[in-house]
């Protein structure tokens, strides 16, 4: 009976999980293409695509400062970002950039103020934990 219980969990859970990744690649997929159709479209204007030196892309808010861009990473992805870094691809309103795209972890007042206008309408109570990583990208 345990083993039935445990074995329905594990199920459910995986079957959760590849739901999860479906919904998920269908709507970047959604959103890519509308920035790609649209590209000055109000989404646009604070999402921007990212491809990475593997191929996967994936939408994203940014916020362009410069030569410098930001994305705040929430999952586990932004690992690919740790040191050394890599180059990235980004398609933002139209153009085509290249950069090279480092995580940011050890200067928590940059994470603040860039949050602070990249996601200003993340809660003030929301553990910093669960507020994503910032990315910088330099601009090529």
């Amino acid at each position: 009976m345990k083993q039935k219980w445990v074995l329905g969990l594990v199920l459910a859970l995986c079957l959760g999980g590849l739901a999860m990744k479906w919904r998920t690649a269908h709507v970047n997929a959604a959103v890519a293409e509308t920035l790609r159709l649209e590209p000055q479209s109000a989404r646009a204007a604070r999402t921007m695509l990212i491809t990475l030196v593997d191929g996967r892309e994936f939408p994203v808010n940014y916020l362009r400062d410069g030569e410098l861009v930001f994305m705040g990473i929430d999952g586990l992805w932004w690992r690919a970002f740790q040191d050394p870094g890599q180059p990235v691809t980004m398609f933002i309103q139209g153009e085509t950039f290249e950069g090279h795209a480092r995580v940011v972890l050890n200067d928590p007042v940059l994470v603040e103020n860039v949050f602070a206008r990249l996601r200003p309408t993340v809660p003030e109570w929301l553990p910093d934990a669960l507020n994503g990583k910032l990315v910088t990208i330099t601009l090529k």
